[in-house]
């Protein structure tokens, strides 16, 4: 069963602007031999969705597409298979996902936890009414990479930063810290850099992630021309919110593109993200290829390229030493999922810990 001409059109006309394509409609086809039709999930609430469909929005039941692994549950941002009829109507399945943002959740369990599906530019929007907090941008970085997403660094609030030198400061300090990202200052206020960030999120779908307080209703009320999110103010002691937006949305924009809305995140745990983290320490790697020693930690290893680039000033060790932070707690995090990786991890302790002993006898000229 192939799609008529006319159920052609009223995909054209409804999914195609939520980023519907020729390569979502191939993979969907077994489904539509199955009589389903397909629809892009726009809200998730424990055990029901909505899904935008070429009729309009349905409200579906994920009762079949439930399973224990929490990463494999439906999230905002799928494309769903979902029955033609019935009520209430059931999403059978969701197509392979292109992009996926993952955290690891706050339980005991360590699980990961899906943010959001099929992503192209993650937007991290961090406000400068407050300090900067460098090292959670790098883990907002991390993240977004790991997801296959195009991070993008947006700072709000700008019109609470007056002083064109500073503000250019606080850039270089996001710039260095965001390599390979762009980024940009927007005030929601004066409209500044809302243009371009208009044009950036344009194509494809973008998710909106920070923490509370970080402008990001506001800046999705910018972006789609109307009070369409709830907006509150941040406390002024220390620029924090309350969680305004408390699931996750997709909206369509005016101006082209989806915008997944996200509430204000507490934690940002990483979640097998390391790939993520090289990406967002790519200098740190860099310099690692030339250490004399090809597993070197960069702790006092002689031969180290790392270090050496500390010590000349070329590489702040503030860097260094958020890179060996997120590389610890991801780390934990897989071998706490990977029995195999925690006694790899445990042999490797076991064994560097006997080197350092003989090297520290060895320093003492084997005196006890």
């Amino acid at each position: 069963m192939s799609f008529s001409a006319s159920q052609q059109a009223s995909l054209a006309h409804t999914l195609v602007p939520l980023g519907w394509d020729d390569a979502w409609q191939a993979e969907f086809t077994p489904y539509a031999e199955q009589g389903l039709v397909p629809g892009r999930v726009v809200r998730v609430d424990r055990g029901q969705c909505d899904v935008m469909t070429a009729d309009g929005v349905v409200r579906a039941d994920t009762a079949f597409v439930t399973p224990h692994d929490p990463l494999r549950v439906i999230c905002t941002g799928d494309w769903a298979a979902v029955e033609s009829a019935g009520n209430p109507r059931y999403v059978k399945a969701y197509l392979p996902r292109r992009t996926a943002f993952v955290r690891s959740t706050s339980s005991q369990r360590s699980e990961g936890q899906i943010l959001a599906a099929n992503v192209d530019h993650a937007i991290i929007a961090v406000s400068l009414a407050v300090e900067l907090d460098l090292g959670r941008i790098e883990r907002f970085l991390a993240l977004a990479w790991e997801s296959g997403a195009q991070p993008l660094v947006v700072l709000t609030k700008a019109d609470l930063v007056p002083d064109p030198v500073t503000l250019g400061y606080l850039v270089q300090d996001v710039e260095a810290t965001a390599p390979g990202v762009q980024v940009l200052t927007v005030s929601s206020l004066t409209g500044e850099g809302t243009d371009v960030l208009s044009a950036v999120v344009s194509g494809g779908t973008s998710v909106l992630l920070g923490i509370s307080g970080a402008g990001k209703s506001t800046l999705a009320n910018t972006l789609l021309g109307a009070d369409v999110m709830e907006v509150q103010e941040a406390r002024e002691v220390d620029g924090k919110g309350r969680h305004t937006t408390t699931t996750r949305n997709l909206l369509a924009l005016p101006g082209g593109g989806v915008l997944i809305d996200t509430p204000g995140l507490r934690g940002v745990g990483l979640w097998d993200a390391e790939s993520g983290v090289g990406q967002v320490f790519s200098e740190i790697e860099e310099y690692a290829e030339r250490c004399r020693f090809h597993d070197c930690a960069h702790v006092a290893e002689p031969g180290c390229a790392v270090l050496a680039a500390v010590d000349a000033g070329e590489l702040p060790e503030r860097r260094l030493e958020s890179y060996r932070k997120l590389l610890r707690e991801n780390q934990r995090i897989v071998a706490k999922t990977d029995a195999r990786l925690r006694s790899e991890i445990r042999r490797d302790w076991r064994l560097k810990s006997a080197e350092g002993r003989a090297n520290y006898a060895a320093k003492r000229g084997g005196r006890s």
